[in-house]
């Protein structure tokens, strides 16, 4: 009953538009409070506990070098790089679009930055083409899932965390995702292209393709400095967070001198408060967790999804459609911190490895990005763009598409996302 009493709670403050980490924590009170099995100072105990964490450092630090990348000019340098690599095939822009996602995708490790740095940018220059604007926001929203899959991932982080697995094995293991989710949008940007008769938007020139490397080659060695300090064992994944953040202030007070004391204290406000969001959601989805935990509801559903089948591939797909449906209504974050607990242990059943397991939860939740009613990526370029939402979402859905396919291979195929993993840590 109280049980009930729980999730009735939650969804109510949800719908009535209550911010996510204010429904976790409300009803987990008031489960506490009807229950009376334990004292009311447990939901601040949990949520501290939920927060205390050293590899968590990692994501303010990793959300202050998106946004002194995006301030400092960073994100401008990378896309012109890309243009002159890739702009000359067919819908050239729409391919820029993807590549300049993998690249950014290597200092963030959020779709949100992503969409919110390099959609700018990407989207003026496809409406300055004469792109289509549903074209233009459905790739750049699609392409901007591929940040957190390719490491760093913030996502992977929470996940490592939450699931106690190898942070190093789940960057690692997102590489290869990642990649295979740029090849699948651009082949649909491709097939788009030759369908709608875009042009090439811009010759290929080698000298250009230098001029705009040479520009470009600092801003390029971020991923090389972040990921190869991961792999090599030079620094963990928190110390690379810190380095990322050094090495873009050197960038912009130092190098390209665009970065002032001004853009920086509002650089460092904004962390702060994205910072206090995410992790007031995972202390408040934490209590939660906890809350399901003690009542055993993991073990419930696992025997349920078991019992549905012995074919590991049906629960498989049984759990991806639970996560797809969980993506759509809830924040990525809350959704890691409350799902791992209750999926994972039905994973580990049917022989998936954690580090496998978390690509596939993570991939699921980004799909849920550029879905209604949440899609917060959605959300983030309509108003770039100046569109609807549901125009937003219109544009978007073609793409979804290719991202679905790659979450089944991801899924079936764990050699995709084992390989790496494997062959460095095992």
């Amino acid at each position: 009953m109280e049980i009930a009493l729980l999730f009735f709670m939650l969804f109510g403050l949800l719908i009535f538009g209550m911010p996510v980490a204010i429904a976790l924590a409300g009803s987990s009170a008031v489960y506490i409070f009807v229950s009376g099995s334990v004292p009311p100072m447990v939901v601040a105990h949990r949520m501290i506990n939920g927060v205390d964490s050293f590899p968590l450092l990692a994501v303010p630090f990793f959300i202050l070098a998106g946004n002194l990348m995006n301030t400092a000019g960073i994100t401008e340098r990378i896309f012109n790089f890309a243009l002159s690599l890739v702009g000359w095939m067919r819908g050239g822009l729409g391919h820029v679009n993807v590549g300049a996602s993998v690249i950014f995708a290597g200092m963030s490790g959020a779709a949100v930055a992503d969409a919110g740095g390099l959609g700018a940018i990407e989207i003026k220059a496809m409406r300055d083409a004469k792109y289509d604007s549903g074209f233009a926001i459905g790739v750049t929203a699609a392409s901007s899932t591929i940040g957190p899959i390719i490491p760093p991932s913030l996502p992977m982080v929470i996940y490592g965390v939450v699931a106690s697995a190898s942070i190093g094995q789940l960057f690692a293991a997102g590489f290869v995702p990642g990649l295979l989710m740029a090849l699948a949008l651009m082949i649909l940007v491709a097939i788009i292209a030759r369908r709608r008769g875009f042009p090439r938007d811009h010759a290929f020139r080698v000298s250009v393709l230098f001029s705009t490397f040479q520009r470009a080659f600092l801003s390029l060695m971020t991923p090389v400095i972040i990921v190869g300090g991961i792999l090599t064992g030079a620094f963990t994944p928190t110390e690379a967070a810190v380095a990322a953040c050094a090495w873009a202030m050197l960038l912009g007070i130092v190098v390209y001198r665009t970065l002032t004391w001004r853009r920086f204290l509002r650089v460092s406000l904004d962390t702060i408060e994205t910072t206090s969001v995410v992790l007031l959601v995972v202390g408040a989805a934490a209590i939660f967790a906890w809350i399901l935990t003690s009542n055993r509801i993991p073990e419930t559903v696992a025997a349920l999804l078991l019992s549905a089948s012995d074919r590991p591939w049906v629960i498989l797909l049984l759990i991806n459609l639970i996560l797809l449906v969980v993506g759509c209504f809830m924040e990525t974050v809350a959704a890691i911190t409350i799902m791992v607990p209750v999926l994972l242990p039905v994973a580990v059943a049917i022989g998936v490895d954690p580090v496998h397991f978390g690509v596939i939860m993570v991939l699921n939740l980004m799909l849920g990005l550029l879905t209604p009613p949440v899609g917060m990526v959605l959300y983030v370029l309509s108003r770039i763009a100046n569109v609807s939402f549901e125009r937003a979402f219109i544009g978007t859905a073609p793409f979804l598409v290719p991202l679905v396919l790659v979450l089944l291979l991801v899924t079936f195929v764990p050699a995709i996302t084992m390989w790496l993993p494997t062959l460095i840590y095992r």
